[in-house]
């Protein structure tokens, strides 16, 4: 049975390392099972560093970070993050070929115990709106919003329960924008259990689109806007 909660920050705060300004005020923020949550802000308001903070891939300055109802440990830090996924806007790829890319993770020790599914990985690529040959490309030919595309079924194809996707769409055309808002949308309809995302997104359109529950980043503070509940 999956909590109600799957992450709750509590009082989480970062500072800038070299300046100690404070990049993330004291946060306090629960993400339920089954919530789409967006988040907008502008530029250098702490966006991406609080989605770098649940998925703890920055140390914490401050407060904690509950998963299910838990602290995460740190030995139970892999088996978090093959959980909560963290998509950020401009993805890094390994040389060859698109298939090479997505069985990548697999390769890496907290995936061994999971093997790819080519048949599972074109079918998430045609839900993106890419041709039967898309996982032969060459990863230097993809242009920008396919290697988004690739980036986000190589996350997609693990299953994690939770995606934080950082500004996945930004700067690309609009049929790519749709296809990985699609690619979402089934990965939410593929699994009933309770998945849920946030998703950091500078396109009001797009913000009434993907999420449930809209908040707003000013300042390295989080808020509901103004007329909304939180």
């Amino acid at each position: 049975m999956i909590a109600a909660n799957l992450l709750e920050a509590r009082a989480l705060a970062r500072r800038d390392p070299r300046t100690a300004a404070t990049l993330l005020a004291e946060t306090d923020f629960v993400l339920a099972a089954s919530e789409r949550v967006v988040i907008t802000g502008p530029s250098g308001s702490g966006k991406s560093v609080l989605l770098r903070a649940l998925a703890l891939l920055d140390p914490l300055d401050g407060g904690q970070l509950l998963w299910h109802g838990r602290s995460v440990e740190r030995r139970a830090i892999p088996r978090f993050r093959r959980s909560v996924a963290y998509v950020r806007q401009r993805p890094a790829l390994v040389e060859g070929t698109v298939e090479d890319n997505l069985r990548y993770p697999y390769s890496l020790r907290a995936y061994r115990d999971l093997r790819f599914d080519r048949d599972g990985a074109a079918r998430l690529a045609r839900a993106a709106g890419r041709g039967e040959h898309f996982l032969d490309k060459r990863a230097s030919d993809l242009s920008g919003g396919e290697a988004q595309v690739t980036a986000l079924i190589r996350v997609l194809q693990l299953a994690p329960e939770v995606l934080l996707l950082d500004e996945p769409t930004a700067s690309l055309d609009p049929d790519t924008v749709r296809a990985i808002e699609a690619l979402v949308d089934d990965w939410f309809i593929a699994d009933r259990s309770g998945r849920a995302s946030i998703w950091v997104s500078h396109d009001p359109a797009q913000a009434a689109r993907v999420g449930q529950r809209h908040l707003q980043m000013r300042a390295g503070r989080l808020t509901a806007p103004e007329g909304d509940a939180a």
